[in-house]
């Protein structure tokens, strides 16, 4: 069976990149990956301390809770579709390329949840573009 890789990270720009990624493993009979990679933001580090307590686990369990929403919401649409849910820590572009080692297809948006508004293309499409071992489409984002 193939497998088609898809970054999840609940920007606008997965959401498209998602639901692509599920209407081609469908036609393919394909094994959907939904790949969500978390870390602590740079923010944590950049003032020298946190003006409340702070706990890194935090930032694991939000991710967490985020993906098995979106694998709830696949499996109840689409009860057919083999969804493997997989959460690392990590930067993005990373995770998701060595996800896509034995991948069909990595899908991802243009833009995801990252500060550079002005981008045509956001660090993670980039870096999957430039570094994937697997075809990779590109999503753009709804308008």
């Amino acid at each position: 069976m193939s497998t088609i890789v898809v970054g999840a990270d609940g920007s606008h720009g997965a959401e498209a990149a998602l639901a692509f990624a599920v209407d081609e493993a469908r036609l393919r009979g394909a094994e959907l990956r939904l790949v969500s990679a978390w870390e602590i933001p740079a923010a944590v580090y950049e003032t020298g301390f946190a003006p409340v307590p702070l706990d890194v686990s935090d930032f694991e369990r939000l991710a967490q809770e985020a993906l098995q929403r979106t694998v709830t919401d696949l499996r109840t649409a689409h009860p057919n579709l083999t969804i493997t849910p997989v959460l690392r820590r990590g930067h993005p572009a990373d995770v998701l390329v060595d996800e896509a080692r034995s991948a069909t297809l990595l899908v991802v948006g243009t833009r995801g949840l990252g500060g550079f508004r002005g981008l045509l293309l956001g660090s993670v499409s980039q870096g999957v573009a430039h570094h994937a071992p697997c075809p990779v489409l590109i999503v753009p984002s709804p308008s």
